[in-house]
């Protein structure tokens, strides 16, 4: 199960600043997550000033 950026994104970069394997990259209205490189460590949820981030279940 990868993370998935949700609609709260608010396009700051401190979720891709702190991602240790570089999968996550600016979309056309949000950041997003390369499902296949995440490693489900949970940087990018911890370090998200808006909790966007989260599990995809």
């Amino acid at each position: 199960m990868a993370y998935k950026i949700t609609d709260a994104c608010i396009s700051c970069g401190a979720c891709a600043a702190n991602c240790p394997v570089e999968c996550i990259k600016r979309g056309e209205t949000k950041y997003e997550i390369d499902e296949s490189m995440c490693i489900e460590c949970g940087a990018c949820a911890a370090n998200c000033p808006v909790d966007a981030p989260k599990l995809d279940e």
